[in-house]
């Protein structure tokens, strides 16, 4: 998965899978979803990005399924 963030349009573009959109769906007035031909979603859009969340910033965390299941 990739993100970039579009600081000129306050734009957050997730990226899912590395594979040519063919449809773009609106989720709602500030949310597109794009899907591929197999019917996977590809990415998803979030205009005015800074406003719908605390912060822009990306953090992640990879967890195991063992630590998932409190093991």
């Amino acid at each position: 998965m990739k993100a970039k963030y579009f600081q000129d349009t306050d734009t957050l573009h997730l990226i899912l899978r590395d594979s040519e959109p063919v449809e773009t769906r609106d989720l709602d007035e500030d949310t597109l979803l794009d899907w591929d031909r197999e019917g996977r979603r590809v990415s998803i859009t979030l205009e005015h990005a800074s406003s719908r969340a605390e912060s822009v910033g990306i953090e992640y965390e990879t967890v195991t399924a063992q630590a998932a299941k409190g093991e």
